[in-house]
C-alpha cells in the first residue's frame, strides 16, 4: 500500500545563488557529509545539491510533516547504488515519523527518483508499506 507520496522542484540556478551567499553554512546544515562529498566529486556539482534538495523536500512531504514538527534536513540523506539509482535514507525524526505512519506487521520502502533539466531539478519520493512475510519457524 502507499503511505505517502511528495514531489518538489528546485530551481539550480537558485541553489547557486544560496551556496554563492552562504557556502559552507548552508551545506553543513542541509546535507550529510555523504551528499557533499558526492556533490563536490560531480562535474554539476549545484544540479547534484539541487536534485538532493528537490529529494529532502519531496521526502519530508511523503511523511506528510513538510520540513515542521521537529523534522530535520539532515534527517534525510541520498546516495546511490553502484548502478547510479538514487536511495533515500532517514534517520532521527524522520526514522521515527515513517515507523509511527507504518501499519502493524509491514516494512516501509521509500522509493525516489531524480531528474534534472537545466535551470530544473526535481525528485519524487513515494513511501511504499509492504506486509513482513511471516519466518518459518
Amino acid at each position: 500500500m502507499i503511505l505517502g507520496i511528495g514531489t518538489d522542484l528546485a530551481n539550480i540556478d537558485r541553489i547557486a545563488g544560496v551556496l554563492e551567499r552562504h557556502g559552507d553554512r548552508f551545506r553543513n546544515r542541509v546535507f550529510t557529509e555523504v551528499e557533499q562529498q558526492k556533490a563536490e566529486r560531480r562535474a554539476d556539482t549545484v544540479g547534484t545539491y539541487a536534485k538532493r534538495w528537490a529529494a529532502k523536500e519531496a521526502c519530508s512531504k511523503a511523511l506528510g510533516t513538510g520540513l515542521r514538527m521537529g523534522i530535520s534536513w539532515k534527517d534525510m540523506s541520498v546516495t546511490n547504488l553502484r548502478s547510479g539509482q538514487p536511495v533515500m535514507h532517514v534517520t532521527g525524526w524522520a526514522a521515527e515519523r515513517l515507523k509511527d505512519m507504518t501499519p502493524s506487521g509491514h516494512e516501509a520502502i521509500i522509493h525516489v527518483t531524480l531528474t534534472d533539466d537545466h535551470p530544473w531539478a526535481q525528485a519524487f519520493v513515494v513511501i511504499e508499506a509492504l506486509p513482513i512475510a511471516p519466518t518459518a519457524g
